[in-house]
């Protein structure tokens, strides 16, 4: 099931024994079925799903940016069901507390004693909706389930679900009302993912499918989350290159310090640089696209394919780009066009 490779793809490895290729990988069965699935509800939005599927592979958390109306609630709705996971959809507001999120101590008159009352966090698929407008205690909450995957209420750790997702959902252009990520937080993200609108046929077939009183949107579990954890254990099977992983760490080390490829002039847009951990996410990621693709290796194309989701929101652009109009999306496409591939 090994697609062919292309002309581009110079940095060549040979398929390994024991290695996740294809359908012979554990777990890997599932994924096509859930695309089938998904399909059934979603209508287009393919990217959107991959990216999914790469956070599931990956057990990273997501964060959707987009206009309302395009599906992405619907999105992780639908895959969690697929997955048959435990799915707890929280509506992020002004006056949400940390207690809304992840419980808290409750006195019982009975036995004179604390007890714990879990919050809506203890699920293994979080859908944080509009989570930029929560405070930031709030955010802070969700801040240490998201590194640690765990909650401290009172004296208490409590260790979350395993697997434990957060997909989150924000609003580019409303600023009333919202609170911006913190840069920390949204490190915590594999991903960032822009959602675009439908094209002309898609949109067509989202009318023909959902404008009807009731719509039919449910789906049956096509995998358990054993599946999912069997799938994730292939991810080491999937072969890296030693000059991919350099080819990952010199997109990265670019966006820190961009003179040194030539790009002096990007030097005064960018105010910091990617961290490491957005070099192992590249990796990570491009490990998750190969085993989607049905191969036992990366290539050079997995880190382009996956590398603006990784890095949009890990490049922090300086307050001379903002004002020239220039993008963090802008930066990191013109570091990929510099970098020699390997």
């Amino acid at each position: 099931m090994a697609k062919r490779r292309d002309s581009s793809e110079s940095a060549q490895s040979p398929s390994r024994s024991g290695g996740a290729s294809g359908g012979d990988s554990p777990g890997f069965s599932f994924i096509e079925a859930l695309r089938q699935r998904t399909a059934t509800v979603i209508v287009g939005q393919d990217e959107l799903v991959e990216r999914l599927l790469v956070g599931i592979l990956c057990g990273g958390h997501i964060l959707l940016e987009g206009l309302p109306g395009l599906a992405k609630s619907l999105a992780v709705q639908t895959v969690a069901r697929c997955l048959d996971a435990e799915f707890r959809r929280i509506q992020f507001t002004p006056d949400l507390l940390p207690a809304d999120l992840i419980g808290t101590r409750v006195f019982l008159r009975e036995t004179g004693e604390f007890t714990v009352r879990r919050g809506p966090v203890f699920a293994n698929v979080i859908l944080a909706d509009e989570i930029n407008r929560a405070p930031a205690k709030v955010q802070s909450a969700l801040l240490e389930a998201m590194q640690e995957r765990q909650v401290t209420i009172g004296e208490r750790s409590i260790p979350l679900p395993d697997p434990f997702l957060v997909f989150a959902t924000q609003n580019p252009i409303e600023q009333e009302g919202t609170y911006p990520l913190p840069e920390a937080q949204a490190d915590r993200f594999l991903l960032k993912v822009r959602v675009p609108y439908p094209d002309r046929d898609e949109e067509l077939a989202i009318v023909n499918r959902m404008a009807r009183a009731e719509p039919d949107l449910d789906v049956e579990p096509v995998a358990s989350l054993d599946d999912v954890r069997a799938a994730r254990s292939g991810l080491d099977g999937i072969y890296v290159d030693e000059k991919i992983k350099n080819y990952a760490v010199s997109v990265v080390r670019a966006t820190r310090r961009p003179a040194a490829i030539g790009l002096d002039e990007l030097a005064p847009l960018i105010e910091y640089g990617a961290s490491p951990r957005a070099t192992i996410a590249l990796v990570l990621a491009g490990k998750a696209l190969a085993l989607l693709d049905g191969r036992d290796y990366v290539t050079p194309r997995d880190i382009r394919r996956i590398g603006a989701d990784v890095l949009r929101h890990r490049v922090i652009v300086s307050f001379e780009a903002e004002a020239e109009g220039v993008t963090s999306d802008e930066v990191v496409a013109r570091v990929f066009e510099s970098v020699e591939v390997p």
